[in-house]
């Protein structure tokens, strides 16, 4: 198996890093695209790169600027990345999608869930007051800083001074997502059905198990999937070797 390998490369004006497995230039038949819940751009403003549709179209953009046409595709989403997946396929029709797999999909009514009901007034409203703190942290000598939160970092690998940008630029996207996931884009669903797997929490307070009741009532000829193992929404924390066996189980198991 191929090393995995870091780099930077520029798309719609961002300076994105790219976590890869093989050469950009080989060309692949099948490309496995992860679209995360979280973006890692530097963004350049003009582009409202943080935002839900900056988000949309960068990636759109890095398939069309780095991907053969030639090349089929297997999206994988978690959490708003899942909607982010609805929205190229609905913008991009033609793209070769041969799976898509929806983890934790926060695709509608995301104010009305559980969480966001108490994260809505907060990245919405109050996001700036928190946005203080937060940039004086990141002014503290960096011995200090790792002494403070290295134990809140260390899990996601950031390092102490990537604080302040990225902690602002999630409460921005947030309030994004809290505004305009509203409604579940059956049509976009509907016309790609054969080729969607969600997969719902069985605990997931940003998207209840009701949503994975609806959805499958809506389409009951779906590829809908019910969380039995207890995995939380926040999977990649303590879980993603197990979560990632099993989407590969999936996906062999299934005709592409």
């Amino acid at each position: 198996m191929d090393q995995s390998q870091t780099d930077f490369i520029y798309c719609c004006g961002a300076a994105t890093e790219l976590l890869r497995f093989g050469s950009l230039d080989s060309a692949y038949k099948v490309l496995f695209l992860i679209i995360p819940g979280e973006s890692n751009a530097s963004a350049a403003a003009e582009h409202d790169m943080f935002g839900l549709n900056g988000q949309i179209e960068h990636k759109l953009a890095f398939i069309r600027k780095h991907v053969p046409r030639e090349t089929s595709l297997v999206l994988l989403g978690h959490s708003i990345g899942c909607y982010i997946i609805l929205e190229m396929m609905k913008r991009n029709p033609e793209l070769s999608v041969l799976k898509a797999v929806m983890l934790f999909p926060t695709i509608e009514r995301m104010a009305q869930t559980p969480q966001g009901k108490v994260m809505t007034p907060v990245l919405c409203h109050m996001r700036y007051v928190a946005y203080l703190p937060l940039f004086l942290l990141s002014l503290l000598p960096d011995t200090l800083k790792v002494s403070l939160i290295k134990l809140v970092l260390a899990n996601y690998g950031l390092s102490c001074c990537d604080l302040f940008p990225l902690s602002a630029n999630a409460m921005y996207m947030g309030g994004q997502e809290m505004r305009k996931v509203l409604k579940r884009d059956n049509t976009t669903i509907k016309k790609n059905l054969d080729k969607l797997i969600f997969y719902y929490g069985a605990t997931d307070h940003w998207c209840p198990v009701q949503y994975y009741h609806d959805i499958k009532q809506e389409f009951p000829h779906g590829d809908f999937r019910l969380c039995e193992n207890g995995f939380r929404h926040a999977f990649v924390l303590d879980a993603g070797r197990e979560v990632a066996e099993m989407v590969f189980e999936w996906l062999d198991k299934s005709k592409m």
